[in-house]
């Protein structure tokens, strides 16, 4: 145990080492931090401002606006948090004020269709969850389950999507998503049981609509696996 603690203890002096450098190097305009910093981040946050806007198509921008933000703020970056909850405390305030734009602005003039974008949008993620020997419909059940959980989680109410997003997705620590979304210990646990409870309530109750193989109280373990198996593709609902 104590060998255990003090190579963690080792591990994140190193990596905060590491940090405090590349901080150093970004204050000082090297490009090839910046270029670090894309690579790392770009990613992880294009995954959480896309999940938070109402319209997929803002991401790309909004994930562009965010790394100025970052660029043009790095020399007041001061270290009381690590460099990821900044740059996430960031996204997740730019994220936002697109969402609130969008409500604005945009969510009256909305059409029906997008729903061709959320099945090319998640196509790539139901990639993931096709195994090699899987069946036609077992892949395209697999597929209507992942994009589920991703409309699901669209009617999730703020601010427990963004804690589930921040937890069970982008798999932050409790504390990092206490930095981010500036609140306590006990507000990220009290939301992340609230958002995950009404999550699995409502694909619970789609998976009994898929069918024998998902839903029906006989086969609840058969169902539960699936949800689980989503989960580890995107959302951990349990």
């Amino acid at each position: 145990m104590g060998a255990t603690t003090v190579g963690e203890l080792a591990s994140a002096i190193g990596m905060r080492q590491e940090e405090t450098s590349i901080v150093a190097e970004l204050k000082a305009g090297s490009e090839d931090a910046y270029s670090w910093l894309i690579a790392q981040y770009h990613q992880p946050i294009y995954s959480l401002v896309y999940r938070i806007v109402d319209d997929p198509a803002d991401a790309p921008d909004t994930v562009q606006e965010v790394f100025l933000k970052v660029f043009k703020g790095i020399n007041r970056f001061n270290g009381e948090s690590s460099l990821k909850t900044w740059i996430y405390r960031i996204a997740l305030h730019e994220a936002s004020n697109r969402r609130r734009w969008w409500f604005r602005h945009k969510g009256r003039e909305q059409s029906i269709e997008p729903k061709d974008d959320l099945e090319t949008s998640t196509s790539s993620a139901r990639d993931t969850l096709v195994d090699s020997g899987a069946s036609p419909l077992e892949c395209a059940m697999r597929g209507e389950l992942r994009a589920k959980v991703e409309e699901v989680l669209k009617e999730l109410q703020e601010p427990y999507r963004t804690t589930v997003i921040l937890r069970d997705i982008e798999e932050l620590s409790y504390e990092q998503i206490a930095e981010v979304m500036e609140v306590s210990l006990g507000t990220v646990k009290s939301r992340l049981v609230r958002g995950r409870d009404a999550l699995k309530k409502r694909l619970t109750k789609h998976l009994k609509e898929l069918g024998p193989e998902y839903g029906p109280e006989s086969e609840k373990p058969k169902a539960e696996r699936a949800v689980e198996k989503a989960g580890r593709n995107g959302i951990e609902v349990a």
